[in-house]
C-alpha cells in the first residue's frame, strides 16, 4: 500500500536494520527553538535548590525532596525549606558530606535498551541504565525519561539546571520517536493530530506524524512532539487502536542515535554544547 508520504532514499541513523529512516531526519542538524520563558538570573544570592541543582546533586525537585527528608544542612543545621538565598556552596551538606564545587556542565548521548528502567534504582531489583553504564562516569542524571520497554536516545548531564530547561515543555525541544505498530492506520487519520488530542483526560499537544512503511497490518510511524509527557507516544497510538510492539527515540533537539551501538555512551563535544546552550538562552 502506498503511503502519502513515503520516507526519502537515505543512509538510516540508527543501528535498527529494521526501522525505517523517517522525511524528517535532516531536522536534527537544525537547531531547537528558542526558549519562550526568560532566562534566569545566574549571578548573586540563589535558592538552594537550584544552587545544589547545578552542582549535580540532583534535579530541583530532587533536592526539595532531600530537604524534606532532612538530608540536607548548613552549618550543621538542617534546612527546613529551600527558599533560603545563599551566594554560595560553602557550608552545605547532603547527608552530612560537602557539597563539591560544580564543574563544568557535560552531556552525553546514551543508547538506552529495552529493559531497564530510566531510574537510579528500582525497589522491585529490575534493571536500570545505572546498571548498564559504563564504570567511572561523572555523576549523571537523565534528561527526561524513557519507559521500560522503550529504547533509543537518552541525554544524561551532569548539571540538574541544564537538565530542567530541556525537560520544560517552554523549551520547545523536539523529540522525534519511531514506533512499529499493529492495527489499521491512515496517514489522514495521524495528520489530525497536528490539532493535539484529549485522552482519559489528559491533553497532548500538536504531534507531527507520518506513515514511514507497512507491511500488511504492520507499520512503521515516526512522531515528532515537544512535551514529552508520560507514556505518550504508546497512549496516544493505542487510544488510535494500534497495538505498539516496539518504540524508539531517535532524536532529543538536534542530538540523534547516530554511530551509537545499543548500550553505548558519548560525550557530546564542548563546541557543540556551547552552541547548542548559547541557542537556548537567547
Amino acid at each position: 500500500m502506498t503511503t502519502r508520504r513515503p520516507p526519502r532514499n537515505t543512509p538510516r541513523s540508527t543501528p535498527e536494520r529494521d526501522a525505517p529512516r523517517g522525511r524528517r531526519a535532516a531536522r536534527a542538524d537544525a537547531p531547537p527553538r528558542k526558549l519562550k520563558a526568560e532566562p534566569e538570573r545566574e549571578d548573586g544570592p540563589q535558592r538552594i535548590a537550584k544552587l545544589l541543582a547545578r552542582a549535580g546533586v540532583g534535579s530541583r525537585r530532587d533536592v526539595e525532596r532531600m530537604i524534606e527528608e532532612g538530608r540536607i544542612a548548613l552549618n550543621g543545621e538542617t534546612i527546613a525549606q529551600p527558599a533560603p538565598l545563599l551566594a554560595s556552596l560553602e557550608g552545605l551538606t547532603v547527608d552530612g558530606n560537602p557539597v563539591a564545587k560544580p564543574v563544568s556542565t557535560r552531556l552525553y548521548r546514551f543508547h538506552k535498551p529495552a529493559g531497564c528502567l530510566t531510574a537510579a534504582r528500582d525497589p522491585k531489583g529490575r534493571k536500570t541504565i545505572y546498571d548498564i553504564l559504563p564504570k567511572g562516569l561523572p555523576r549523571l542524571m537523565p534528561v527526561g525519561r524513557l519507559d521500560y520497554n522503550t529504547e533509543g536516545l537518552l541525554l544524561l548531564t551532569n548539571d540538574g539546571e541544564f537538565k530542567r530547561q530541556l525537560e520544560l515543555p517552554a523549551s520547545g525541544v523536539e523529540r522525534t520517536y519511531r514506533a512499529r505498530a499493529f492495527g489499521d492506520i491512515s496517514q489522514e487519520q495521524l495528520e489530525e493530530l497536528v490539532m493535539g488530542i484529549e485522552i482519559d483526560g489528559i491533553r497532548y499537544g500538536k504531534i507531527d506524524a507520518n506513515l514511514e512503511r507497512r507491511t500488511g497490518r504492520n507499520q512503521w510511524i515516526e512522531m515528532m512532539l515537544t512535551e514529552g509527557k508520560n507514556r505518550e507516544v504508546r497512549r496516544v497510538l493505542e487510544h488510535l487502536g494500534l497495538q505498539v510492539s516496539r518504540l524508539i527515540r531517535t532524536r532529543y533537539g538536534q542530538f540523534t542515535l547516530e554511530g551509537l551501538d545499543m548500550g553505548g555512551v558519548e560525550i557530546v563535544p564542548r563546541d557543540e554544547l556551547f552552541q547548542f546552550r548559547r541557542y537556548l538562552s537567547k
